[in-house]
């Protein structure tokens, strides 16, 4: 072998040692958040009646978080309801139609058989028009009346205030007396299942892929892995730091787990 061979065969060898090698078996320090952080308020105005949570307490979707001041839209509920279960009008309307619809036919019978002069069969016919007119004027306020009573109930139910998921109050920010305006009620965060932040290297862009399945140690345990999956692969990479952001989702039966936790992740298998 030749001097220049042995030089170059060196240089290769020296050049190979010294590139950095990359594996995602490496682990890489992470944080735990809430899946879901949101702020609640009303989109009406009005005084805070009452609230029936409080920080740290747990809520199911659906429940009642506070009510606003109502007895107006109670009363406006009421008048509503009365109006749609009036039944006096709409029979008497329909009485009058019927009757002048008997009396018609007979009139026309009549005139038909020259008994009845044919101003009065008109006027028979006449009558009848109007009634079966003041008939569907009725039934038509009927049908104003029963959308007045759902536009009542809807005013009422934006009085009431009620948790769009299930979760974790973190904090609340108004009490019961004090106007809801454009101020936020409280704050709720979805802590079944967490959300995993971690920084990848750029090296592990394309390697790391939605699906793919991590391990994800707590910082306040010694023993123990959570399994978590990969839901979010960042393709923008930050051009200062190298890494771009991964996203697992972690199974968190009963909240068991607090968000905010430091933690270390490796992907599983590889």
């Amino acid at each position: 072998m030749s001097r220049g061979s042995i030089c170059c065969f060196i240089t290769i060898a020296m050049m190979a040692s010294f590139t950095p090698k990359f594996s995602l078996a490496k682990e890489l320090p992470c944080l735990v958040v809430p899946q879901v952080v949101l702020t609640i308020g009303t989109p009406v105005v009005g005084v805070l009646n009452s609230v029936a949570v409080t920080q740290g307490d747990v809520v199911k979707e659906g429940d009642v978080l506070a009510t606003l001041e109502s007895s107006l839209e109670q009363a406006e509920v009421a008048l509503a309801t009365a109006k749609h279960e009036m039944e006096a009008e709409e029979k008497t309307a329909q009485m009058k139609a019927e009757f002048s619809l008997r009396k018609s036919a007979r009139a026309k019978n009549l005139g038909q058989k020259s008994a009845m002069a044919q101003h009065e069969v008109d006027e028979a016919e006449t009558e009848e028009r109007l009634s079966q007119l003041a008939y569907t004027e009725v039934l038509e306020n009927k049908r104003v009346a029963q959308l007045e009573l759902e536009r009542a109930r809807a005013a009422l139910q934006l009085r009431t205030v009620r948790s769009p998921i299930a979760g974790v109050v973190l904090e609340r920010f108004l009490s019961p007396g004090e106007l809801v305006k454009q101020a936020p009620i409280m704050k709720l965060a979805r802590l079944d299942p967490l959300l995993v932040e971690v920084l990848a290297p750029v090296s592990w862009l394309g390697r790391v892929r939605p699906g793919m399945q991590g391990e994800v140690r707590l910082e306040w345990e010694l023993t123990g892995l959570h399994q978590a999956r990969v839901t979010v692969v960042n393709p923008v990479v930050n051009s200062v730091s190298g890494t771009f952001q991964v996203m697992l989702e972690l199974p968190n039966p009963d909240n068991r787990i607090p968000a905010g936790l430091s933690c270390s992740v490796r992907f599983a298998g590889h």
